[in-house]
């Protein structure tokens, strides 16, 4: 058994598939109309002919909408005039399946003034041609069975409708209460690696530097010592693999300013040196890429910090102005650094990154140490 959308789309497309043949009711009939056709009623049947073509396209949602009504209002006159001047063909069925079509797709004027039309042209055959009044009868039978056909359609296609919104809505709702119970279980992960996982390795890391401080004091050889600081980067970078779990879980986008600072908080027990931030301006959301670069150049300084100059202290200054934001990175190495012969890979890369935001990047020795300064659009 297929599932309830499959078979609604199935009668969809059955309901549909039958409009198809609108066309032929409407045109076939003036078709064979042509044979017998007199010069005054040709204009007539290619005027049948020609607003039969927009029927194969047009429905009840094309827009403007008023285009189906006024073409099938427009047949069901141009079909009833030929069927008066040409009693003999079959051009009284366009009539009748215009005015069908005309109720299915229009609204109360539309449908009355179809009614109208095919009402008059009746009255008008019968009077021309001398009808008794029992074939009169079964002609206005024969219209009151189209005004029915056309009602029973359109109810059904409203109950198809209705059927489709309600799937829909049953849809999406299932689905909604499906993400929210992912976004609470992760949630509820997350804070459980906040509270325990985080907190442990920030605890483990504050320890370890000061077990660090403390061999150092007591003249502890350099394995010892070595050993130490190995533990405490395992456990900084431990702390930074949580948080961006945390992030990541919670869907939350991380603001640069508070990814920087998590960075510099790990360099200082890392490193044991004083990392200041400073944040001038308004801070506010940053596209994900200009955040990313911004985040990697700061990561890329400090690692050159560690092993170039044996991990200074650093001054780091985020601005946030009107259409960029500029980050400046200092590290104090108490001399002007020399020049180097070329620049590494690490800085490559981050000029490579600035450029693929349109940015600009600027750096080399300062008075007392290393100077880096990237400027990106905001």
């Amino acid at each position: 058994m297929g599932t309830p959308a499959a078979s609604l789309a199935k009668a969809r497309r059955r309901f549909e598939g039958a409009d198809w043949v609108r066309w032929g009711v409407l045109a076939v009939p003036a078709l064979f109309a042509m044979p017998s056709a007199r010069p005054w009623t040709w204009p007539l049947i290619a005027l049948v002919l020609v607003l039969s073509v927009p029927a194969l396209w047009l429905t009840r949602e094309s827009r403007p909408r008023w285009l189906m009504p006024a073409t099938m209002i427009a047949v069901v006159a141009a079909a009833g005039a030929l069927w008066i001047l040409q009693p003999g063909s079959w051009t009284a069925t366009t009539m009748f399946g215009a005015t069908f079509y005309t109720l299915r797709v229009s609204g109360r004027v539309g449908a009355a003034i179809s009614l109208a039309v095919a009402s008059a042209t009746i009255l008008a055959w019968s009077i021309i041609y001398d009808l008794d009044w029992l074939n009169a009868v079964a002609f206005f039978a024969v219209l009151v069975v189209m005004v029915l056909l056309a009602a029973n359609r359109r109810s059904r296609a409203e109950r198809l409708e209705q059927t489709e919104l309600a799937l829909a809505r049953a849809q999406t709702a299932s689905e909604e209460h499906a993400r929210a119970a992912a976004l609470a279980e992760r949630a509820r992960i997350a804070r459980e690696l906040h509270d325990v996982l985080a907190h442990s390795l920030a605890g483990l890391a504050l320890n370890l530097q000061g077990a660090r401080l403390l061999l150092v004091r007591d003249g502890a050889s350099e394995e010892s010592l070595a050993q130490i600081e190995r533990a405490q980067k395992l456990a900084t970078d431990g702390l930074a693999e949580a948080r961006k779990a945390v992030a990541a879980l919670r869907e939350d986008a991380v603001p640069v300013e508070r990814s920087v600072s998590d960075l510099l908080a790990a360099y200082r027990l890392d490193t044991g040196s004083r990392a200041d931030l400073v944040i001038e301006g308004e801070p506010r959301e940053l596209d994900a890429a200009v955040g990313t670069t911004l985040v990697r150049a700061v990561q890329e300084a400090l690692a050159n910090s560690r092993k170039h100059a044996g991990g200074p202290a650093l001054d780091v200054t985020v601005a946030f102005n009107n259409d960029e934001v500029d980050l400046t990175i200092i590290d104090h190495q108490g001399r002007r650094p020399p020049e180097p012969p070329s620049p590494g890979y690490g800085l490559r890369g981050m000029g490579e990154r600035v450029a693929l935001v349109n940015g600009k990047l600027e750096c080399g020795p300062g008075e007392d140490g290393w100077r880096i300064h990237l400027a990106v659009p905001a």
